[in-house]
């Protein structure tokens, strides 16, 4: 029977070709979203994926980590004496406008740091080289994708806030919607927006090694009634940060309903499809009647073929992923393909074409041996 199947489809791939392409490109606006949804909202927590911090003290309850608001001083004097601390270092943000050389404002939002050899503040996406840029007075870091909506290059001057500053350098891995992320140090910070001068929004703290996150976290936690901090570990913060800009911000309610739609309409092009498939070959299907071969076997068939229809959609929608990665690694477009999201994709678009084919068995009621006859 599997033989049976396969050898229908590879005869007539015609009448199954429009269930590949439904599959095809279900799938591939469902992965192409949640790339593009990943990749967005993962720069918004790219400051935290890429330093080398444990833990992250901040204001109460913060919900993300780019709308901290300014520390209490001695929010981090539990992690000072702790044992297990090895290092603890400000870190703060600010939003500026900067203007082009031909006067268009563009937003900013800028990164104040500790720029010093030791510094965790995007430590795993920094070299040495970088930060001592960045101890220059006035100098700052932006995204190398920036630079042609900037209409910059390095060593140009531009203006934020009404000051000058210098592009230093250009990094990657730091782009994010809409406006630009801008590296600076404390100093530099401080000249370009003096609103922050004496803020602290967070704290990144490094532990020693074989101290655990998790209870040093709840040891140097504020235990006051009314607590003035929250400490998070740096995945919990990042989970969190990303978390909220997708359920809160409305565009991840889009794209799911988007990429159910999307199951939808895949689903009744895919069952519409095999049933006409079906319908097309009733007189074959009799004919196996009449050969004593029972309607289980032939819903077997039809199960089977829609499995066949699902596995070449996978493999179509493998190939065009793969060139749409390659095409937003070349355009710098923020896009992720976690090993968890594509094996669900799997699953998910193999379940659309077995429930297609399930849907489509009723036409095999009219495979009857008397319709030879007519």
């Amino acid at each position: 029977m599997i033989s049976l199947a396969r050898a229908t489809l590879a005869h007539e791939w015609r009448r199954y070709l429009a269930a590949v392409l439904a599959i095809t490109f279900a799938g591939l606006l469902i992965v192409v979203q949640l790339a593009l949804l990943l990749g967005l909202f993962g720069s918004v927590a790219v400051v935290v994926d890429r330093s080398g911090a444990d833990l992250w003290i901040g204001f109460r309850n913060t919900q993300s980590v780019d709308l901290g608001r300014a520390l209490v001083r001695g929010s981090d004097a539990l992690a000072w004496s702790h044992p297990g601390v090895d290092r603890v270092e400000g870190y703060t943000t600010a939003y500026g406008d900067l203007r082009r050389a031909d006067g268009v404002p563009v937003s900013v939002l800028l990164h104040a740091m500790d720029v010093s050899r030791a510094g965790l503040a995007f430590s795993g996406l920094l070299t040495q080289d970088e930060r001592a840029l960045l101890r220059e007075p006035n100098a700052i870091l932006i995204d190398a994708a920036d630079m042609r909506k900037l209409g910059a290059r390095v060593g140009t001057m531009v203006e934020i806030n009404g000051r000058r500053a210098r592009i230093a350098g250009v990094i990657e891995g730091i782009r994010t919607v809409g406006g630009v992320n801008v590296l600076a140090s404390f100093a530099t910070a401080r000249y370009l927006a003096p609103d922050i001068a004496d803020q602290i929004a967070f704290y990144l703290v490094r532990l020693k090694p074989g101290f655990d996150p998790l209870a040093v976290s709840a040891e140097i936690a504020d235990k006051a009634r009314f607590p003035r901090y929250s400490v998070w570990t740096a995945p919990a913060l990042s989970m969190q940060s990303q978390a909220y800009w997708l359920l809160e911000s409305g565009s991840g309610i889009g794209s799911g309903f988007a990429s159910l739609l999307a199951l939808v309409v895949g689903m009744v092009i895919t069952s519409q499809t095999l049933s006409g498939a079906i319908l097309a070959s009733i007189k074959e299907f009799a004919a196996l009647r009449a050969l004593g071969v029972s309607r289980k076997s032939l819903r077997a068939i039809v199960v089977e073929q829609s499995l066949w229809v699902g596995v070449s959609g996978l493999i179509v929608t493998g190939l065009l992923t793969l060139a749409i990665a390659w095409l937003g690694d070349t355009l710098r477009i923020a896009m992720r393909f976690p090993a968890w999201m594509l094996a669900g994709a799997c699953v998910l678009l193999l379940a659309i074409s077995m429930v297609s084919g399930l849907l489509a068995l009723r036409p095999l009621g009219r495979a009857d041996p008397a319709a030879l006859l007519r």
